[in-house]
């Protein structure tokens, strides 16, 4: 479990970054955090992982503390992190050895090495890719990596900060599937995005406005009583099509099935 208790931060004194926020996200949930740039949301990364420490209050993952310096490697090994941009965490020169990294840094033990790659690499579809080199790689299949990489630890949370927002609509498809995929696995997934229509296949979603958390719940919560235009973000598709046809059955994420369905009830009425 994780759990932030009246968190401030800031990068400046007397410029806060993050006013006061408090939350707790449980084990195996999925969670979108979203809202306008410069909010604070990847300093929530941050802290989470360790890489930043409050000012004031505190962030623990189950019963270690992220100020802790000697409780930092137990939660960095159990916290993975997908940055925006993938060749920011490309750091060796193939896929087999990038993956490699990190279970050499926790010193497993060599015989259990690649067996954890090749399942890794198996879960993200890159297989075929173990000799590749980063640059021979499309950002979509670099950004698998990143994950495979993470994956190859087995950690129990995972934080994708706007590891979507590089890619092309196949890429971003892709790692959507993949998010979903390891959170059925039972992998709590911390999705931060500017993108709304991947919000909808949350479980709960977190706004946060000008250092704030200004909203905690479900995404049909959200849609329906926030102005997302007042934070700078915009409605999905799939929301504004429910809207603009008065559809009466619940909203849905394949908005064309939405459609669909309520075709049919009135065909039948």
């Amino acid at each position: 479990m994780l759990r932030l208790n009246h968190v401030h931060f800031y990068y400046k004194k007397g410029r806060p970054v993050l006013d006061d926020i408090s939350l707790t996200i449980q084990q195996g949930e999925f969670v979108a955090i979203v809202g306008a740039n410069g909010c604070g949301k990847s300093t929530i990364a941050k802290l989470i992982d360790g890489l930043v420490v409050p000012k004031q209050g505190t962030v623990h993952w189950n019963e270690w503390d992220t100020s802790k310096p000697d409780e930092l490697a137990e939660i960095r090994q159990q916290i993975g992190y997908i940055f925006q941009n993938p060749e920011d965490q490309f750091i060796t020169t193939t896929v087999m050895d990038e993956v490699l990294f990190g279970l050499e840094n926790i010193a497993l033990p060599r015989a259990e090495m690649q067996p954890r790659v090749q399942e890794a690499l198996q879960a993200v579809q890159m297989e075929s890719y173990v000799d590749a080199q980063p640059h021979q790689l499309s950002g979509g299949q670099k950004q698998r990596v990143a994950i495979a990489a993470i994956l190859a630890m087995r950690p129990q949370m995972i934080i994708f900060d706007e590891a979507t927002s590089m890619l092309d609509p196949q890429g971003r498809e892709q790692i959507l599937a993949i998010m979903h995929q390891l959170h059925q696995q039972g992998i709590t997934i911390i999705h931060i995005t500017h993108h709304m229509d991947e919000v909808l296949t949350a479980q709960r979603v977190l706004l946060i406005d000008q250092g704030r958390l200004v909203f905690d719940g479900a995404p049909a919560s959200f849609f329906d009583e926030i102005p997302v235009n007042d934070y700078q973000l915009q409605l999905p598709f799939a929301v504004q099509v429910h809207r603009q046809l008065q559809l009466t059955t619940p909203m849905a994420t394949d908005w064309k099935e939405a459609i669909r369905r309520q075709w049919s009830i009135n065909s039948n009425t």
